[in-house]
């Protein structure tokens, strides 16, 4: 079996799932491997993300791990089975950086993204106009077929809100981010009023963190918990700075940055009072 050295996040997601639920169960390596009927190195490779798995291999060690819930062993196979797969983010391989495309996996998979943003709207979020002017700013050098490239990449993010089973996303943005002026005052006008809109999607729950809240001082960088369909699977944090992007996949930084988003969810506008600072940032663009 060959050796993966760079496993996708779907893939390590797959591998910690696994390691988790042998864990649960009270198996030990070496359980598991008789239940193989193979060396350690086998499963090791499985647990390390280094080689795919096997279905009948996979479904012993459900059977061990004592996972009897018809659903939850259909969401662990097709998990296995898209870990191997290419998704539509394929095409943009060769245009896009890396690691934007194995974000932009990930979060295709994901059934519900938190997301706290202090400086910008959310991607998930913008309109066209307004991205266009946040890649002009971020990536000064970009060619138009760059640029043409990410909007197209963006738009196709889009589609996980409107999918048959869309994505339930819950946004909290720092008040700030809606008086930069991102493209002008016409294009931030126009995206405002789209978050607005945005705000009345029943999976959509937006909420802003005032500016003269202290909660403010807790606000390190923009953040995103993504959580996936199978009951088991721990949610990944996803941060990003302007020279590298971090997963944090542990229970304790997870359980860090779920308090944190939990404290930023009190301390925010709820849905109506939101919508008037939105409003209220609608006024100073005109």
């Amino acid at each position: 079996m060959p050796i993966n050295s760079n496993p996708t996040i779907r893939q390590r997601r797959l591998a910690r799932l696994l390691r988790e639920l042998r864990t649960a169960a009270g198996l030990t390596h070496a359980d598991a491997c008789q239940v193989l009927e193979s060396a350690s190195s086998k499963l090791g490779r499985i647990e390390n993300a280094q080689s795919n798995i096997r279905l009948p291999d996979l479904r012993a060690l459900l059977d061990a791990y004592g996972v009897t819930d018809p659903a939850e062993r259909r969401e662990i196979e097709l998990l296995s089975r898209e870990s191997k797969k290419k998704g539509w983010w394929s095409r943009y391989a060769q245009t896009v950086d890396s690691a934007y495309a194995a974000y932009v996996a990930v979060e295709w998979d994901a059934t519900k993204l938190y997301n706290v943003e202090t400086n910008l709207i959310p991607g998930l979020l913008q309109i066209p106009e307004y991205t266009r002017a946040v890649i002009e700013l971020q990536v000064p050098d970009a060619t138009a077929e760059q640029m043409e490239t990410l909007l197209d990449v963006r738009s196709e993010r889009r589609g996980i809100l409107s999918r048959e089973d869309p994505l339930q996303l819950w946004v909290i943005i720092a008040e700030s981010a809606l008086h930069h002026r991102v493209g002008g005052a016409a294009t931030m006008k126009s995206q405002l009023e789209s978050l607005v809109e945005a705000s009345r999607e029943p999976h959509i729950q937006l909420q802003v963190l005032p500016r003269e809240d202290p909660m403010n001082a807790c606000l390190f960088g923009p953040f995103v918990i993504m959580g996936f369909p199978t009951s088991a699977e721990t949610d990944i944090i996803y941060t990003e700075s302007p020279t590298s992007t971090v997963y944090y996949e542990e229970s304790a930084d997870v359980e860090t940055y779920t308090t944190l988003f939990r404290r930023l969810n009190v301390a925010a506008a709820n849905a109506s009072q939101s919508r008037k600072l939105i409003r209220d940032a609608i006024r100073e663009m005109e």
